[in-house]
C-alpha cells in the first residue's frame, strides 16, 4: 500500500544507497533542472555519491541530461531531470456512475484518461472486477505498444480498505467483505507489476499533494464528492491511516440522529445529506422517477442550469447541503488543523453555490479564531483525481529509491 513520507534523508543505516536513490529523485523531481552539484549541496551527500547514483539513474533512464547551463558562478553545469520515458503508472477509480483509468510517466505527466461509464451501486463485485480488468488490460495494451513498462497499478474505492487491500465496507456501492486487491491479481494473472487498492479519498489527496492548488502542502485534506463522501488527510505531510487502515470516513459521522437514512444502515450521517445521490434526490425529485439514477453528469448539469437561473428551490436547497458540508469541514479544523480542505467531485461543480454556506459553517463552528487558518476550497484537479493519485501511488517503490526490474 502507499504511504506519503516526509523528504527522505541520506542515512549510514539499512539499504544506504537505496535510501540516497530516493534522496536523488526526490530532489530532481522538485528542483528540475538540477545539476549533480545541486544535488550534492542540498541533500548533504557527497559529490562522488551524488555522481555513482546519477549515473546509475542515467543508466536506466529514470533521469536524463539536458544540456549545460552557464548561468552560474565557475564552469558551465550538465543539467538534470527527470525522465522515465520507458516507463508507465497506472491508476484506477470506482465512481458513482463510471469506472476511470489514469496512466502517468515517472514525471507524473498524463499518458492516457479514459473512462468507461458503468453503474457501480448496482453491479456486483464480480462484475466491477471484471469491468476493471477490462479497463486495466486496455490500458496496459496502449503503455505497453508505445514501449513502456508498466510499473504498478493502484485501484480507488468509495469505502473502507484494509492493509490488504480488501473492502471490509462500501455502503455507497452495496459492498462487505469484497478482497478486490486478490480479485484484481487473480484476474490480471502475472502482471509482474505491484496491483494495490487503496480509499479514494487517500489517493485524491495524494494528487492533490502532487499536481493540486496545493502542491507540497504538509496538513492537508481532500474531501471526495461523489456516490459517497471521505476524506483523505495528510498530517506533517503524512497520510492519516489509523490502526487498521480506516481513517477518514468523515461521511459517516452522526450530525443529525434524525436526519435522513444513510446506506450504511445509520440515520443522519454526512453522505445522507450531502453525497452525489443525496444531493440529486434533494434537489431533482422526479430524477428517480423512471428508476435508479445511473448515470449522474446529466442530472448535475441540470442542478447548474438551475443555480445560474436563479432558482429559488434549488438555492436554498444548495445553501443547505452546503452548511452540512461546513459542519463535517468544521470537525476537520478543529481535530486537525489543516492548511486547507478542499473540496471534489460533484461538491467541486457546485461550489459557487455550496462554499458560501459552508464557509459560514466552519467558521462559525471551529474554535480556533479564522478557522485556525484553514481555507476550504474547491479541487482545481479535474473529477480523475482518485485515478491520478493511484498513478502517482504507484510510483512509490521507485521513489523509495527501488529501481525498476531490468
Amino acid at each position: 500500500m502507499i504511504s506519503i513520507h516526509n523528504e527522505p534523508q541520506p542515512t549510514d543505516l539499512g539499504d544506504v544507497r537505496v535510501a540516497n536513490r530516493a534522496v536523488v529523485l526526490r530532489h530532481v523531481r522538485l528542483h528540475a533542472p538540477c545539476s549533480r552539484a545541486d544535488i550534492a549541496a542540498a541533500t548533504g551527500l557527497n559529490k562522488a555519491t551524488v555522481s555513482s547514483l546519477v549515473t546509475e539513474l542515467l543508466d536506466r533512464r529514470l533521469v536524463r541530461e539536458t544540456g549545460l547551463t552557464g548561468n552560474r558562478v565557475g564552469r558551465p553545469a550538465t543539467m538534470l531531470v527527470l525522465d522515465g520515458a520507458p516507463y508507465a503508472a497506472l491508476g484506477l477509480q470506482v465512481g458513482a456512475d463510471d469506472l476511470v483509468v489514469v496512466a502517468v510517466d515517472l514525471g507524473g505527466n498524463r499518458l492516457l484518461t479514459w473512462r468507461r461509464a458503468f453503474p457501480a451501486p448496482t453491479a456486483s463485485p464480480a462484475e466491477t472486477v471484471r469491468a476493471l480488468v477490462t479497463l486495466a488490460r486496455r490500458a496496459i495494451g496502449r503503455v505497453t505498444g508505445q514501449g513502456r513498462t508498466v510499473l504498478g497499478l493502484t485501484v480507488g474505492v468509495p469505502g473502507l480498505v484494509d492493509t490488504a487491500g480488501g473492502v471490509p465496507l462500501a455502503s455507497g456501492l452495496g459492498w462487505r467483505d469484497v478482497p478486490l486487491a486478490a480479485d484484481l491479481r487473480a484476474a490480471l494473472r502475472e502482471t509482474g507489476f505491484t496491483v494495490a487498492v487503496d480509499t479514494d479519498a487517500n489517493l485524491a489527496v495524494l494528487a492533490e499533494q502532487r499536481h493540486g492548488g496545493y502542491a507540497a502542502a504538509t496538513d492537508l485534506v481532500h474531501l471526495t464528492g461523489g456516490i459517497s463522501v471521505g476524506a483523505g488527510v495528510l498530517a506533517g505531510g503524512r497520510l492519516l491511516r489509523g490502526g487498521r487502515g480506516h481513517a477518514g470516513e468523515l461521511g459517516h459521522l452522526c450530525l443529525d440522529p434524525a436526519g435522513p437514512p444513510c446506506p450504511c444502515g445509520r440515520r443522519g450521517c454526512l453522505a445522507a445529506s450531502t453525497a452525489l445521490p443525496a444531493v440529486v434526490d434533494r434537489l431533482l425529485p422526479d430524477a428517480g422517477r423512471d428508476g435508479p439514477v445511473t448515470d449522474y453528469l446529466p442530472e448535475l448539469d441540470r442542478i447548474v442550469a438551475s443555480a445560474r437561473q436563479g432558482d429559488p428551490a434549488v438555492l436554498a436547497g444548495l445553501a443547505e447541503i452546503g452548511r452540512h458540508l461546513g459542519h463535517g469541514a468544521s470537525i476537520l479544523a478543529n481535530l486537525l488543523n489543516p492548511e486547507a480542505i478542499v473540496v471534489g467531485g460533484h461538491f467541486a461543480t457546485l461550489a459557487p453555490w455550496l462554499l458560501p454556506a459552508a464557509r459560514i459553517e466552519l467558521a462559525a463552528r471551529t474554535l480556533a479564531p479564522q478557522a485556525g487558518g484553514c481555507r476550504l476550497e474547491a479541487s482545481t484537479l479535474d473529477s480523475a483525481a482518485a485515478a491520478l493519485g493511484g498513478a502517482a501511488a504507484a510510483l512509490a517503490t521507485i521513489e523509495a529509491g527501488r529501481l525498476p526490474t531490468a
